[in-house]
């Protein structure tokens, strides 16, 4: 074992740039997974040290006791408790203090004019605590708002809309209410929240505006006075409490309100980056063993000769592993910096692209140190296997002849697994979306799928090289008749290099179509279930936003341009035991103004204890007209429902509706999430629309959109996130350039007398630099041709999948501009790669390259 540890340490000091490419991929590959482990740990800790501090000084809260959550959102909506309390609770022995804490919806306008916040964190508003050691907020500027329509504001949202002390603007709850910002505060000793903002307004001001009724507040923070433990206070409240109220620690309520804010979101952060991170290495994975294949290839002879001279196959086999592990554990330390000043990095930038990154240290746990270095060791040395594996089967006989480097070709064994594998795949994959719908076979067909291509990939690169080169061959001459038979030299090479960046592109491939599914489906939806000819609404997404003004809707139903003018608000509730939202609408004009499908029943007759709901939804409940729904409310109230209507669709009228007459005596803050206008008759679109404009601009001017406007809006969101999800990709896409490069590089190597021999016979340095650049265009053709091809399919599979597991009609687009730049960009990304290469190989002297053995 010393020898062959010291065998492979001499040959990788005589051969240190064969392993340049594979030190990159796996260190890439390290960097990103350990930077986002770093990152994930530094940020969770962060926001618990901020709630921690911000809410040190509350001992108890009391609250709804229970929370009705509904299918898709992971926050409860509690009931609220009578201010009222607070006096009772002050009574109780061992209490200091006791606040009524009053929470709703609000969102500042800026200085501009927009709204600040709403895409994705929530926009708080809610009354001043006076006592500071209950209040998570600490005045850092100016003073306590004093009478109505002061406010009190997070010195980050201050800063993100150009606000300051003394101004005034528009707090929209959802109603637009004048307010003047009085004083400025902080969160935990940060500006804000992370990007939550908040609006502090007087007692008054916040039931008036934020509640149903005066005299109801979210919960009640209480302080416990010298002596009194925080289980001590909550058994002592426990007693006082009414039914249906309930008293928790205040440590119980800080780490629920982190796992909320911070614990949910960087779960689902992480996740997403780590599913790069995993692409990344599955990319590098086919880079690392091409290289070794190609290294162990070129050193037939050698380890020939080493068997001759008596070395047994386990030392040979050592050796070559040796080699891996020593790349592999060099590589995978250097990725472990690298993944710390990554980390650091984005602790830097977070706060210049808008998200403030809490202060703090950068959070090292041992298992993000171990876990990266021990996933590029494995990477790197099971990457490695299989061509160590076959340098310990090299006969001693083979250091006596020529060896060439690469035999397989595309054997009828390897044909025939590949098309049985494709077979299996797609008899998985059908089954999963077409007849029974499963997520987890569409799943195993995709793998399977993938299998499939990089066990055929040799069968088809001889094909598939000869068709893309015909235009090379054409337009190149001799030079690129040259570039097309090197790259048919060895299918097996060929297809092992581009199947780095055919995984990479039939990633980005699968979100691009799977985005352009997406929008695709929203634009069918506004334009199959819309039937207004403007929409209004307040774009946010995730807890961001107020809504809009329950009133906006009748105000523009009462102009002479509108024929009907419907809105959309929320509601929750307990159905038979279940949460599910409704839609709290006028059923009347929701027909008018929306396409329901098929209706049975009336919508006309809901009235105040009427309900309607989908087909499906009724299917799931086993409800049918005339039978009769339990709703239970936040309030605790429960009332049976008559089920009076079962509609067709559900896409933007929800599952369930009631009346505004049904769902008043238990609301909170009421708005609407969207109104539908329809004009009168006559009426001309830009008239109609100037007027809908005007009366909305006195209910903080929300936007007002066509149909089509507004299904793009919609669907906005997927832009954004297709470009983050290039930009983590670009990180694969670079590591099978690298592959490429290093392949390229390895095989010109071997290659050497013949590049001198086309030298000598009159090749320029031009026609060979040419000629190896358009040998990397063919095979980075070769992986983006089936990276499109294995990308398309995925997409549809998920398409058909998200189809299957929801009520929405999903619609497939292939979206072909997009895919025609990610095939562009594969094709240069293939002569970057080869212009090294190409460089190296046109500085060879001649007569040396003849001379080569």
């Amino acid at each position: 074992m010393n020898a062959s540890l010291r065998l492979s340490l001499t040959s990788l000091r005589a051969h240190r740039r064969r392993f340049a490419g594979t030190f990159l991929a796996v260190f890439l590959g390290v960097a990103f997974l350990a930077g986002t482990l770093v990152m994930g740990d530094t940020l969770r800790a962060s926001f618990a040290s901020m709630f921690g501090e911000a809410t040190s000084g509350t001992d108890a809260v009391v609250r709804g006791a229970d929370a009705i959550t509904t299918p898709g959102e992971a926050q409860g909506v509690r009931r609220p408790v009578d201010t009222s309390l607070v006096g009772t609770v002050e009574r109780v022995p061992g209490v200091a203090a006791a606040a009524p804490d009053i929470q709703g919806a609000g969102q500042l306008v800026g200085a501009d004019g927009k709204p600040v916040g709403g895409q994705g964190p929530p926009t708080l508003a809610g009354n001043w605590i006076t006592d500071p050691k209950l209040n998570p907020y600490r005045l850092a500027e100016g003073r306590l708002p004093a009478k109505s329509g002061e406010v009190v504001v997070n010195r980050g949202a201050a800063k993100k809309g150009g606000l300051k002390i003394g101004d005034t603007t528009t707090l929209r709850t959802p109603d637009p209410v004048e307010v003047t910002i009085v004083g400025l505060a902080t969160f935990g000793g940060q500006d804000g929240m992370a990007q939550v903002t908040f609006t502090g307004m007087t007692q008054a001001d916040a039931e008036k505006y934020l509640t149903a009724r005066p005299g109801q507040a979210a919960s009640i923070q209480v302080r416990a006075g010298p002596g009194v433990s925080q289980h001590e206070l909550v058994r002592r409240l426990t007693p006082v409490l009414p039914k249906g109220v309930e008293a928790i620690t205040g440590q119980r309520s800080a780490q629920e309100n982190d796992d909320m804010i911070s614990s949910r979101f960087l779960t689902l952060f992480t996740t997403f980056l780590l599913v790069f991170s995993g692409v990344a290495l599955l990319v590098a994975t086919f880079s690392i063993h091409n290289t070794f294949a190609i290294v162990v290839a070129q050193r037939t002879r050698e380890n020939a000769l080493l068997r001759a001279l008596g070395a047994a196959r386990r030392q040979v086999t050592a050796a070559a592993l040796a080699e891996a592990c020593v790349v592999a554990v060099a590589a995978s330390g250097a990725g472990l910096a690298g993944g710390i000043g990554i980390a650091a990095g984005l602790q830097a930038l977070f706060p210049a692209i808008g998200f403030p990154f809490p202060d703090g240290e950068l959070v090292i746990k041992t298992l993000s140190m171990v876990l990266p270095l021990a996933v590029g060791v494995v990477v790197c040395l099971g990457s490695a296997l299989l061509p160590a594996l076959r340098a310990g089967r090299t006969a001693p006989l083979a250091a006596l002849r020529e060896t060439a480097v690469d035999h397989s070709g595309a054997s009828r064994v390897r044909a025939v697994a590949g098309t049985l594998l494709g077979a299996v795949a797609l008899a998985a994959t059908l089954t999963g979306v077409l007849v029974t719908p499963s997520v987890w076979l569409a799943g195993l067909g995709a793998l399977l799928a993938l299998a499939s291509f990089v066990v055929l990939g040799p069968v088809a690169a001889t094909t598939a090289v000869r068709l893309l080169g015909v235009p090379v061959d054409r337009l190149r001459g001799v030079t690129g008749a040259l570039a097309r038979r090197n790259a048919l030299r060895g299918p097996k090479r060929t297809a092992a290099t581009a199947s780095a960046l055919m995984i990479g592109v039939a990633v980005v491939s699968l979100f691009t179509v799977f985005g352009a599914s997406l929008k695709a489906t929203m634009d069918q939806t506004v334009s199959r279930s819309f039937a207004g000819d403007v929409a209004v609404s307040a774009p946010s997404f995730g807890a961001g936003g107020s809504g809009l003004s329950p009133r906006l809707a009748p105000a523009l139903a009462r102009l002479p341009e509108v024929d009907a003018a419907v809105g959309l608000g929320r509601g929750v509730a307990e159905v038979d035991g279940k949460g599910r939202a409704l839609t709290v609408t006028d059923p009347a004009a929701l027909a008018r103004t929306f396409d329901l499908g098929t209706v049975t029943g009336s919508l006309r007759d809901l009235g105040t204890d009427g309900l309607a709901l989908t087909r499906a939804e009724a299917g799931r409940q086993g409800l049918h007209p005339g039978d009769t729904a339990r709703l239970t409310f936040t309030d605790g109230r429960t009332r049976n429902f008559t089920v009076r209507a079962v509609y067709g669709r559900s896409e933007l009228a929800g599952d369930y509706v009631i009346t505004r007459a049904a769902w008043a005596p238990h609301r909170t803050q009421d708005s609407d999430r969207l109104i539908a206008v329809t004009f009168g008759h006559g009426v001309s679109a830009d008239a109609g629309k100037a007027a809908v404009k005007a009366t909305a601009a006195r209910y903080g001017n929300p936007e007002v959109q066509t149909r089509d406007e507004y299904a793009q809006s919609s669907a906005g969101g997927i832009d954004m996130m297709l470009t983050l999800v290039y930009a983590l990709l670009a990180l694969a896409v670079v590591i099978a350039l690298l592959g490429i490069a290093n392949t390229l590089t390895l095989a010109l190597h071997e290659r050497t007398r013949e590049l001198g021999l086309l030298r000598a016979v009159g090749q320029t340095r031009a026609q060979l630099r040419a000629m190896v650049r358009w040998e990397s265009v063919l095979v980075a053709a070769f992986g983006t041709a089936g990276g499109l091809g294995l990308g398309a399919f995925l997409g549809w599979v998920l398409v058909r999948a998200s189809d299957g597991a929801s009520d929405t009609a999903f619609a497939f687009a292939l979206a072909p501009a997009r895919l025609a730049v990610v095939a562009l960009v594969g094709l240069m990304a293939g002569a970057l790669a080869g212009l090294r290469p190409a460089r190296r190989a046109a500085r060879l002297d001649v007569l040396r390259a003849i001379a080569a053995e």
